[in-house]
């Protein structure tokens, strides 16, 4: 079922979306070469615990995965795309590090995520990843107005993927989120415009446009969590929490939640 919350429910939501916004902000300022990624998970949550949020990963166990998640914050390294479960890794000079964040504040849910190069070498090839990824999500955000419907979202996010150059894998993509981190209705990343379910105001959607390089195929890790790119090349991942309102797209999980 899909909910339509009210301008009310959608201010109560702020609080979930500006705690996670924060989290990975502060995540990304202390993230540099020589950290391991389970101080990382060690981090977000200790903030949880400071702000009595609730992770929305750590008793997580769909289908898909060998749950529970265990963990309260996703951290896929280089050709580690989605879901990647924190274990002992120290990071590098020039990784490609994304963050994925959800937690619930109040009995709201936020998530979102972002894609950065750790240390100061940055590849040409992984900045043009990291900025289609975000340049698709800031597409995708600007369709999310009451006279569009969900395969303007997705075609928002479809064609500036391939505009850049790469191909679009459909297995996951976005979601709804309200009082649960996946809700319907589902979002592809890529779509045809005019079709799909309506976007009426009260709607709120997690938008979440992901790349790999040279392939659309995806391999697990033994872990039962971590999707890489089936070729090893790199992925980049950006993710933000999007409520349809009247006056156009409210971004929850920007830290200044203006636009």
């Amino acid at each position: 079922m899909i909910e339509l919350l009210s301008r009310r429910q959608i201010d109560q939501m702020r609080p979930a979306g500006r705690f996670v916004a924060e989290v990975l902000q502060r995540l990304r300022d202390r993230v540099e070469p020589g950290v391991n990624l389970l101080d990382i998970d060690a981090w977000a949550r200790e903030l949880i615990r400071r702000r009595n949020a609730h992770s929305c990963y750590v008793d997580y166990a769909p289908s898909f995965g060998r749950g529970p998640f265990g963990k309260v914050i996703c951290t896929s390294v280089n050709d580690a795309v989605l879901h990647g479960l924190p274990h002992d890794y120290v990071l590098r000079d020039g990784d490609l590090l994304s963050l994925d964040f959800a937690a619930s504040v109040d009995g709201w849910v936020a998530d979102s995520a972002i894609s950065f190069v750790v240390g100061s070498t940055a590849d040409p090839a992984d900045q043009h990843l990291i900025d289609t990824t975000r340049d698709a999500l800031d597409a995708a955000v600007h369709a999310c107005t009451p006279d569009h419907r969900i395969g303007d979202v997705s075609a928002a996010i479809g064609t500036t993927l391939t505009a850049a150059g790469y191909r679009v894998n459909t297995e996951f993509g976005g979601h709804g989120v309200g009082r649960t981190m996946h809700q319907e209705p589902h979002v592809p990343n890529t779509g045809r415009p005019g079709r799909g379910y309506p976007l009426r105001p009260g709607l709120v959607i997690a938008i979440e446009p992901w790349v790999m390089a040279g392939t659309t195929k995806l391999t697990f890790d033994p872990d039962g969590w971590t999707l890489r790119s089936g070729n090893g090349g790199r992925t980049a991942h950006h993710e933000h929490t999007v409520a349809v309102t009247e006056d156009g797209p409210l971004v929850l999980t920007r830290p200044d939640q203006d636009h």
